[in-house]
């Protein structure tokens, strides 16, 4: 273990080479910037992105499944969240909106993305409702987060329920997600878990949503949330799969998670 004095000369001398570079070119160049200068200021910051791009995709299988898919998203999110805003500003998206279903993935994404930068509570909700429907992945649904449901949640519980009430995938998913972002905090009651833990699927992405659901729910609120697991509210799967990812939280303390090890359903029951 290094020393306290060993730490602040590491801390000075990086200190003392940081405030270096940042001043030399000031103290090279104070009369006129070379050209060959300016011509690297412009054309490195994009080099070093791609070369960036490229050594964190080096290992990417490309010829097995899933195909380098979750690391396209990405790559590619981010170009699409500022498109979507590019857009809204522009105006007149409806003619998009209304095409549905989309034939590309990219295009349920920026649509997700559209959604989400709506300012209009009721025009919005409308447009979820209409889009749920054609959603046919889980990224596509948990990009789908409308900032303007933080600002009307009072309005937001009876389509929450008709999303779980839906019986279709990615609209139950998303209303469980709509409960865990927001109302785990100030606009928490005791019958959101309830609604939650009544929820029984056959479908992966249900149960992974529950149980993502539960694990939040114990980092939050882990007095509200513990009962369920101690009763065995949940189906064995997803009560196991809740306790796994709490157990990930850097937000649940260690004699917790002891505590969740000891209540894992046993294997052969699950």
């Amino acid at each position: 273990m290094n020393s306290p004095g060993h730490s602040a000369v590491l801390v000075a001398v990086m200190s003392a080479g940081t405030i270096l570079l940042r001043f030399l070119p000031f103290l090279l160049f104070r009369k006129r910037v070379p050209s060959y200068v300016s011509y690297l200021g412009k054309v490195l910051p994009p080099a070093i992105i791609g070369m960036l791009v490229i050594y964190c995709l080096r290992s990417t299988p490309i010829l097995s499944v899933p195909f380098g898919i979750p690391e396209l998203i990405g790559v590619r999110t981010p170009e699409l969240r500022r498109f979507a805003k590019e857009l809204m500003k522009r105006g007149n998206i409806s003619p998009f909106l209304e095409a549905l279903p989309h034939r590309y993935f990219d295009e349920n994404q920026l649509h997700a993305f559209i959604l989400s930068e709506m300012k209009d509570f009721a025009r919005c909700l409308e447009e979820v409702d209409r889009f749920l429907p054609h959603i046919d992945n889980w990224a596509t649904c948990d990009q789908l987060s409308p900032k303007v449901f933080a600002r009307c949640r009072g309005e937001l519980t009876a389509p929450i329920r008709a999303w779980i009430r839906s019986g279709q995938t990615y609209a139950v998913r998303f209303g469980i997600g709509m409960l865990m972002q927001h109302f785990l905090d100030d606009g928490f009651d005791p019958v959101y878990p309830e609604m939650t833990a009544s929820i029984r699927s056959d479908e992966y992405y249900v149960n992974m949503m529950i149980a993502w659901y539960f694990a939040t729910a114990l980092a939050k609120r882990y007095e509200d949330a513990l009962p369920f697991l101690e009763e065995k509210r949940l189906a064995p799967w997803t009560h196991n799969k809740a306790i796994r990812k709490a157990l990930e939280s850097y937000r649940i303390g260690p004699e917790q998670k002891a505590y969740l090890r000891r209540l894992k359903i046993d294997a052969e029951r699950v």
